[in-house]
């Protein structure tokens, strides 16, 4: 399990590199496309460094960013016991920094965890899930956060988010800009229309493969962790109430789909197709089958 776990801290170190990497080549490869249609390499250059500042701000901050997306709102021991001492208790039996503790006022059970290393690390859990689990299953939970902490996947998964919302806004921008060239013939631009079909195609293309390199093998050693900080049985108990409580989230946010326990999108083929973790039943069968 050590050695997994720190073959999976280097790996996630390696993917927020590669991350970055991808998403200001291509930010860098739509400037590169009006640089070359309006012979000025100047724009290039802009493009180039104003996504490498806006990847470079999203690694600090793009976890404040998730915890307003989710309606989280930081809480203090006296406002919940029950649960800030459990993440006391995790915190000191795995040697790990005290994380800030947020609440989500949502009736969905789930949690998540983010931060771009455990001295800055952060977790949430909805209000429906303090409400529907005992405090084994709660601990449990929250192990499976703690482990993510642990293991850097918060890096990875913070930084997923903040690189996959702004690609996912270029490519609103694109259908918008198709709909409005389309929409006045007279005044239609060809560049417009490039950049719109370009957008278009590529955009989601690259948010799913930053999605993607969230490794699905994650949460399968999240789980295992939890279940070494606790129990076996009690992180069974927990994924079945998730699975049995499922719901979709109030508040969805497609790019923050990676950092939760469990997927908080309304299930279809489609989500299913690019979800980035395995089903609750094959992470139970995982567990029951002493996988790890």
């Amino acid at each position: 399990m050590a050695t997994t776990m720190r073959k999976q801290i280097a790996q996630n170190k390696r993917n927020t590199i590669l991350i970055i990497i991808v998403f200001v080549a291509f930010i860098s490869l739509i400037g590169g496309i009006f640089a070359w249609i309006y012979n000025r390499p100047g724009i290039l250059i802009t493009v180039a460094i104003v996504a490498a500042v806006y990847a470079f701000i999203q690694y600090f901050f793009a976890d404040r960013i998730a915890l307003m997306g989710t309606g989280a709102r930081q809480i203090e021991k006296t406002e919940n016991p029950r649960y800030y001492k459990i993440i006391e208790q995790l915190a000191s039996e795995n040697n790990l920094p005290m994380p800030k503790v947020y609440i989500m006022d949502e009736p969905a059970p789930n949690a998540f965890a983010t931060g771009r290393d455990p001295a800055h690390s952060c977790v949430a859990a909805t209000s429906g899930l303090l409400e529907i689990m005992d405090d084994k299953e709660l601990k449990a939970v929250m192990a499976h956060e703690m482990s993510h902490v642990k293991n850097y996947d918060i890096r990875v998964g913070m930084i997923v988010f903040g690189l996959a919302a702004v690609v996912g806004m270029i490519s609103d921008l694109g259908l918008r800009m198709l709909f409005w060239n389309n929409r006045d013939e007279e005044d239609n631009s060809p560049v417009g229309v490039l950049f719109a079909l370009f957008t278009i195609i590529l955009a989601p293309i690259v948010a799913t493969m930053i999605r993607l390199a969230v490794s699905r093998q994650r949460e399968y050693l999240a789980d295992a962790s939890a279940a070494s900080m606790t129990s076996n049985d009690d992180m069974i108990n927990a994924l079945r109430k998730l699975d049995t409580h499922h719901r979709p989230m109030r508040q969805q946010n497609v790019a923050a789909e990676a950092l939760f326990i469990d997927g908080p999108l309304k299930k279809s083929v489609i989500s299913k197709l690019f979800a980035t973790h395995p089903s609750l039943d094959a992470r139970i069968e995982r567990l029951e089958n002493g996988k790890k």
